[in-house]
């Protein structure tokens, strides 16, 4: 029997695809070759983020224009951009209204460690569309999360952070564990890491409610730091009635609730939290809250800010290990008023959620067309083929569900035919600049990629 290392095709088919969607990649490409050939030697590993190395062509592309939902690199091609930015520029790249908050404020300011008259309205913005809140702004997603942990800390007393197997919360230290046979372990590859992560987090599966209670019973857990939707491997639902478990199981041990919605902003206006009525006591939001700029907003509920005000109070004075130099500047304060105001908008989320439900609908097709053994998921705008059957229901699954090998030459292949997704997993997103043309490629070339893996 041939090998079938994932997805119901066999080695050497994937082989050959990938490696016709390389030599495709170079041929289409000389002059971006060329330039990376000529300069790129001054960066570590080639590229200015390590992350970058993991597109799975031979080399990156060059972009040379990013606007709307459309990428242009330096040798002429234009490709429509399903990754946006990886949910960074999931509103679009560069939308009108944050291109001229950004040109009105750059002769205003950049930064100067105080606030600015867009600080009071992107306080109650922040409120009108998240929830009451009582917010603190970061530079990113990762940061937001750790401050945030602080808090946590400081007003339970307690040391541990509950995750989930899998999760995605982005290099937080917490974060970075899995559970094997039923112990917290850092994850395998961990650059430079010395610490016994197993000693501030403790993972359970996704979905397990019994496991979160198990380990809420210790006492030692301040905070329970979930997405409402894994996302980074094979995205997995929540069961019926888990987050309202969720909140009834930390009320009743006394650990705080975090919800991270980096990635699951895609939902709807207002995020998971909003549509789903969740009430969490920390709200986490990054990536695409400034319509693109490095920006990410943290907010305490009222209650749990009057307990850290209390804290405050008490402490110490000293450095509190909490906030950057240039976080909340006036680019960024510019940009989220703008996001918030104009592009976060409901006629925006409801042209996203009608595009990502037709991509969703012709994916499917096209996996039954060709009687693949895959399926389908979408929150929002946000859609993801997953090459196994499904539903997932934990982060054990995801992982198990994942085929490397297979998922990068697919995308490869659809790069080759014009469709960027996301290089991580097979994430696409549905932007208000996204059109029905788009979508319409992005289902012809994926069917056309499965044409050839299962011909």
């Amino acid at each position: 029997m041939p090998s079938q290392p994932g997805g119901g095709v066999t080695a050497a088919r994937i082989a050959d695809l990938t490696d016709r969607a390389a030599a495709a990649h170079v041929a289409a490409r000389p002059r971006t070759a060329a330039a990376l050939a000529a300069a790129a030697g001054a960066w570590l590993g080639t590229v200015p983020m390590h992350w970058m190395r993991d597109w799975p062509q031979p080399f990156p592309l060059l972009v040379a224009r990013a606007k709307g939902a459309v990428l242009e690199d330096i040798d002429g091609h234009r490709i429509d951009d399903f990754c946006l930015g990886d949910t960074g520029a999931m509103f679009g790249h560069s939308p009108p209204p944050v291109a001229r908050a950004l040109r009105a404020q750059a002769g205003r300011g950049l930064t100067c460690m105080l606030p600015c008259e867009d600080t009071l309205a992107v306080g109650a913005l922040l409120s009108e569309r998240f929830g009451p809140f009582r917010w603190q702004i970061a530079t990113t997603a990762t940061d937001a999360n750790r401050f945030a942990l602080r808090i946590a800390r400081a007003v339970t007393g307690r040391p541990k952070v509950l995750v989930f197997n899998g999760c995605y919360h982005g290099t937080v230290d917490e974060a970075m564990v899995r559970l094997r046979d039923g112990r917290t372990e850092a994850r395998p590859g961990l650059v430079g890491q010395v610490a016994d992560l197993g000693a501030t987090a403790v993972a359970v599966e996704f979905n397990d409610l019994a496991a979160v209670d198990a380990a809420l019973a210790a006492g030692d857990v301040a905070a329970v730091l979930t997405e409402p939707v894994m996302t980074n491997s094979c995205m997995v639902l929540p069961d019926p009635g888990f987050h309202q478990g969720l909140r009834d199981l930390t009320r009743r041990h006394g650990a705080l609730l975090m919800i991270d919605e980096t990635h699951t902003i895609s939902t709807g206006l207002g995020g998971y939290t909003r549509v789903h009525g969740l009430a969490p006591d920390i709200f986490v939001l990054g990536k695409c809250v400034a319509g693109g700029l490095a920006a990410a907003v943290w907010g305490l509920s009222p209650e749990l800010a009057d307990r850290f005000a209390s804290y405050n109070a008490s402490r110490p004075a000293g450095h509190s290990g909490m906030g950057t130099t240039l976080s909340a500047n006036m680019l960024q304060f510019a940009a989220l008023r703008a996001t918030l105001a104009e592009v976060m908008t409901p006629a925006n989320y409801a042209r996203m959620e009608a595009g990502a439900e037709r991509l969703q609908a012709g994916l499917a097709r096209a996996i039954a067309a060709h009687a693949a053994p895959w399926h389908v998921v979408r929150v929002g705008a946000r859609v993801e083929f997953i090459c196994a059957p499904g539903p997932l229901r934990n982060g054990s699954e995801a992982e198990a569900a994942h085929a490397p090998a297979l998922e990068a030459a697919i995308h490869a292949r659809l790069l080759n035919r014009g469709c960027l997704i996301a290089p991580f997993h097979n994430m696409m997103l549905v932007s208000p600049a996204t059109t029905r043309a788009q979508i319409g490629r992005l289902i012809a070339a994926f069917s056309a990629t499965l044409a050839e893996l299962f011909a």
